[in-house]
């Protein structure tokens, strides 16, 4: 069972979001709810919930300062921005601060569901318009500014090993642990110890920022 609770400080949203969750019989929404970034870091050190959706712009502290508290002290808890914002700052900064996933909440209703499942499985999470907006992002620039950032990616993954690579590679194709475990005939605790190591050797803080290395670097097999 996934332990999700919710942090927003308007009720009407927390209601809808917690009925909409309510939904998947593999997930459980906590009662405990917050209403600002310092009640959320607070319910997650208490609960150590699985997965915690937080709201970028609340009260006090903000969603996206709570999600770095929470990475820092609960590191087995996953963090999900959910807001109706999507502007390229805030998708920059949540990434940043290493979130796992970045929900609109004017998105379809079934990505919040599978948004939660995928992050718990290890994977990352993007709203199909913010995965979009990053893609765009990869793309733009001159074709000598590409060139540069995917010299300098395949530099920076010089220091993997083989198998280690073809984790990233799998990682930046959107599969999850389980998945990947799946496709290397490995035990998922496996993956987990290649993903951790993948993480410290190439100082990034998420599967996300591992993702677009991954893209850049060529890795990725776009059949995947």
């Amino acid at each position: 069972m996934i332990r999700v609770p919710l942090a927003d400080d308007e009720a009407m949203i927390r209601a809808g979001v917690r009925a909409v969750l309510s939904t998947d019989p593999g997930i459980e929404v906590l009662a405990a709810e917050a209403r600002d970034g310092l009640e959320a870091v607070e319910l997650a050190r208490g609960q150590r919930p699985d997965v915690v959706l937080l709201d970028v712009r609340m009260p006090g502290m903000s969603g996206l300062a709570a999600a770095a508290e929470i990475k820092r002290t609960v590191p087995g808890t996953a963090a999900v921005m959910l807001t109706a914002f999507s502007e390229d700052e805030y998708i920059a900064r949540a990434l940043g601060e290493g979130v796992s996933g970045f929900l609109l909440k004017s998105g379809d209703p079934r990505e919040l569901p599978a948004g939660v499942r995928a992050v718990a499985g290890g994977a990352a999470c993007l709203s199909p318009k913010i995965a979009h907006r990053v893609i765009d992002e990869l793309d733009s620039g001159s074709a000598c500014a590409r060139m540069q950032r995917g010299a300098a990616a395949r530099n920076r993954i010089e220091v993997l090993t083989g198998r280690e690579r073809e984790v990233l590679a799998l990682v930046g194709a959107g599969l999850s642990n389980a998945e990947i475990a799946q496709r290397l005939h490995v035990v998922e605790g496996t993956v987990k110890s290649y993903m951790s190591a993948v993480l410290s050797r190439l100082q990034v803080r998420n599967r996300v920022q591992a993702a677009v290395l991954a893209h850049e670097a060529g890795l990725v097999d776009e059949d995947d």
